[in-house]
């Protein structure tokens, strides 16, 4: 029996408990809810509910706003006032940290409040590492004396709760039992759970955000299978990926964890935490559910016996390595220009490849595709040294240069084949998309030339991959794989989320040694069709194409090609201009590949939430910066002005800087 999932080869929703919050039912089968948070000055009553407004408008169900001290949880009377008078009855949050006096004047008010269990009670001061049993006993009565009168309030009022774990803002208890670990994010959660069911309080919603979708996916399995054994019985989930930045990599991060998640049935609600203004992120909100909130039958797939793999940890699948795919090495990048009637050094540009006329030399960008596709085109002009073409097998035959050009064929059509690459051959296999039975996966997997291509054009095309993947582990078929996956989105957003969620979810579970994204015959981008012949400029589609690939390999942490900025969406106790500052940060540091830093609005957060970066930059006080390495404060109270000049100065003193090219 699999415990945090109903299926592992279709779609079917968690069963989870019904939840009220104000006229709005969750959990239980009810619609996926989308939901987003405020970024204005909670004692700013009118650009609060301006601002909610916009939200509403824009599809919010629930809109949360920040009340860090109890004089901004007393206003929200007035917001949610103000906002009746004018028509808008959808439920408000509270979002608190550290203090529960502002959560229990709250609760008396909205219709629901967030509390992180890693700071209600607690402080992080790490001033004891290690507790005895006894002990630990001690703290968990202290947790109870101090939240058992907001749980009562709240089931006075009737008011939810959300009990909200972040993997960057654990306690100091909890680290000294589990350490900075999926688990230890559970139990946090758990421990205030007990006491809210102790109380016969079950208005409950759940949430495990990381800025790490690894983390996060690998909590929200964990918190499932705990609930299940513990109380033969779920709450209702709330689903982010904290700080997960702006534009397509936040889009991409968020789809990830999000989307993978969404594939298992998990998830009651959701939020996308971006770095923009919280109206945008409800489109992208809306177009991930609405994968989901879909009667559409799933295809069936061969039911699974036993999982070959540990769905709580992440462990790559091991290979053998045909070329430079599969073993150790790092996924590959492979575009498909297949649909280019006659390919120029122009469309190398798009995937990473920039020709230089005058000195008749290539320039490689660390984002330029492994492998190109064209299909039954061998490309008129000489290509740089490391890129590597994959042509039909008729069109391979006709090439004279057999260490740039590999074949790729479809299953049935390789094994009749009498010649072949004797270096390297792509086979690709649709995965249970037709009522055929794969008796010739044994005889690929004893061909050490073999990279299999992975892909469906079922619905539930990410669980039959991963079926497939599964019955491969059962067979010791150890040959690499590249997943291809294509959409047939109508916007770039959807492209993006479709792209991320199907691969992404199979390279969280460590699946994968390749990636291929394309465009099906239904796709339009910007309105500009994208199969048959009408394109939009090269750069728009393949180097689109091409970046969102890479995007998705950094996201999951499985190659990293770039900076990693990790950035919280901003709210009301955010200290400066968070998007402004980001793009600032991200214009002077974009070229440190493989550098993760964090830019964080406030104090609240900032600590915790950064604790995956290297570097951290953190608002702690109006036109005043905090400055990080790791954990470890490097200079406090630095001016705003300059901030970004001493954050470049930390990064030459530690070694981590390099002049831009």
């Amino acid at each position: 029996m699999q415990l945090y999932t109903p299926s592992l080869t279709s779609y079917q929703r968690l069963k989870t408990m019904e939840v009220k919050i104000g006229d709005l039912l969750l959990g239980n089968n009810h619609p996926i809810r989308v939901q987003t948070m405020t970024t204005t000055d909670t004692m700013d009553t009118l650009a609060t509910v301006e601002q909610s407004i916009r939200c509403i408008e824009a599809g919010a169900e629930l809109v949360r706003i920040t009340a860090p001290s109890k004089n901004e949880a007393e206003n929200l009377l007035n917001i949610k006032s103000a906002l009746r008078k004018r028509g808008y009855h959808t439920p408000l949050v509270a979002d608190i940290h550290f203090t529960p006096n502002a959560a229990e004047i709250a609760a008396r008010i909205i219709e629901k409040v967030r509390i992180n269990p890693g700071n209600y009670v607690d402080k992080k001061k790490f001033e004891q590492i290690d507790y005895t049993d006894a002990e630990y006993a001690e703290e968990i009565d202290r947790i109870r004396e101090r939240f058992t009168p907001l749980v009562k309030i709240c089931k006075e009022y009737g008011t939810a709760m959300r009990i909200g774990t972040n993997h960057g803002s654990l306690s100091d208890r909890i680290m000294s039992r589990y350490g900075d670990t999926a688990i230890g994010m559970v139990e946090s959660a758990m421990e205030f759970l007990r006491i809210a069911r102790a109380e016969s309080y079950h208005n409950i919603i759940l949430s495990m955000k990381s800025s790490n979708p690894q983390v996060m996916v690998q909590a929200y399995r964990l918190l499932v299978q705990t609930m299940q054994q513990e109380f033969d019985a779920c709450y209702p989930l709330h689903l982010g990926v904290t700080e997960a930045g702006d534009g397509e990599d936040g889009r991409i991060k968020s789809a990830i964890g999000i989307g993978t998640l969404l594939e298992d049935g998990i998830g009651d609600t959701i939020r996308v935490s971006l770095t923009e203004d919280p109206e945008f992120e409800i489109p992208v909100c809306k177009d991930l559910v609405k994968r989901y909130n879909t009667t559409t039958p799933t295809t069936t797939v061969p039911a699974i016996e036993k999982i070959t793999y540990n769905p709580f940890e992440y462990k790559r699948r091991e290979t053998f390595a045909v070329d430079i795919i599969g073993g150790k090495q790092v996924p590959v990048v492979i575009a498909d220009l297949s649909k280019i009637e006659s390919i120029t050094p122009q469309h190398l540009q798009s995937v990473g490849y920039t020709y230089n006329v005058s000195t008749d030399k290539w320039a490689i960008s660390d984002a330029a595709a492994d492998y190109i596709f064209t299909g039954a085109q061998l490309v008129p002009f000489a290509l740089p040294g490391t890129l590597k073409v994959i042509v039909y097998s008729s069109a391979w035959l006709q090439a004279t240069d057999k260490r740039t050009y590999f074949p790729i064929y479809d299953a049935k059509e390789f094994l009749a084949a009498t010649t072949c690459s004797q270096q390297l051959n792509f086979v690709m296999v649709d995965c249970y998309s037709v009522d055929e039975v794969y008796d010739y996966l044994p005889a690929l997997g004893a061909n050490k030339t073999v990279v299999l291509c992975l892909s469906s054009t079922n619905n539930n095309a990410m669980q039959s991959v991963r079926r497939m993947f599964m019955q491969m582990q059962q067979q010791q078929i150890n040959n690499p794989v590249v997943l291809i996956t294509d959409s047939n989105g109508h916007t770039p957003d959807e492209h993006l989320i479709h792209f991320a969620t199907e691969t992404g979810a199979l390279f969280l579970e460590g699946m994968g040694d390749g990636i291929c994204l394309g465009y099906g015959a239904a796709a339009t981008i910007n309105n500009t069709k994208v199969s048959g012949r009408t394109y939009l400029p090269v750069a728009n589609i393949y180097q689109f194409t091409n970046n969102t690939a890479f995007s998705i390999l950094q996201a999951t942490r499985t190659r990293i090609s770039k900076t990693e900025y990790i950035s919280c969406p901003s709210c009301g106790r955010t200290l400066f201009d968070l998007q402004e500052t980001t793009a600032k940060i991200r214009a002077v540091t974009n070229h440190l590949k493989g550098l993760k830093i964090a830019i964080m609005g406030c104090i609240v957060n900032g600590p915790g939430e950064m604790a995956d970066a290297d570097f951290g930059y953190v608002g702690s006080g109006t036109g005043k910066i905090t400055l990080y390495k790791g954990k470890e404060v490097i200079k406090r109270s630095v001016d705003s002005d300059i901030a970004v000049e001493e954050l470049i100065n930390l990064l030459k003193e530690n070694n981590a800087w390099v002049d831009p090219q």
